[in-house]
């Protein structure tokens, strides 16, 4: 299956994508696209100082890799999925403190949304009270509570309510919610990839 892991950070995305490919040696890991941005020394900001550079060459690359895996027989697991830039675009615009406006998110929706029927599995980590994760200072991404709550409100209209319309009429991706513990995260994983026909 091809199954991309999205949701605001923070939130133990790639701790789940590293759990799972050690628990499915078959399965492939395509790393956070901003980790291999870096690396390729693109200068990346985050919150209001993101621009349409910053969120759309991450976009782009995170859809040219989903874009090479294409058939359901494909064993990948992605961190991150494209809509998440439509989330943090959206928060940047809502700030209005850079080139990041409205126009702009709505602009990347078509991508997106033909993008998403190239996955198989959209797993959302949302923030919850049930099962709280606390803010890793991981030496990259602001340590900033607000920051994290406000994108994930985001993520939630996306998922929840449909905000963007993102999911394709065809080829529709099965969307699943994931939290608790690091096992739990796995064993609800496990059990949607193998409940059926997406």
């Amino acid at each position: 299956m091809r199954i991309a892991i999205s949701g605001s950070h923070s939130l133990g995305k790639s701790t789940l994508v590293w759990d799972w490919v050690k628990r499915h040696a078959q399965y492939k890991r395509e790393e956070e696209p901003f980790r291999t941005l870096d690396q390729e020394m693109y200068d990346i900001r985050f919150r209001q100082e993101s621009n349409r550079l910053h969120n759309g060459i991450q976009m782009y690359y995170n859809a040219s890799r989903v874009n090479l895996y294409s058939t359901i027989s494909d064993c990948v697991i992605f961190d991150r999925a494209p809509v998440d830039y439509i989330a943090y675009s959206q928060y940047t615009a809502d700030k209005k403190t850079t080139d990041i406006d409205d126009a702009f998110v709505s602009a990347m929706v078509p991508r997106v949304k033909e993008t998403m029927q190239r996955l198989d599995l959209i797993a959302f980590v949302p923030m919850t009270d049930r099962w709280p994760v606390e803010m890793e200072d991981d030496g990259i991404r602001p340590v900033d509570l607000a920051y994290r709550a406000e994108v994930d409100a985001i993520f939630k209209q996306i998922y929840r309510n449909d905000r963007y319309s993102v999911m394709p009429d065809m080829n529709r991706p099965k969307l699943v919610e994931l939290w608790g513990s690091r096992e739990e995260r796995i064993k609800q994983l496990e059990q949607a990839t193998s409940s059926g026909s997406t």
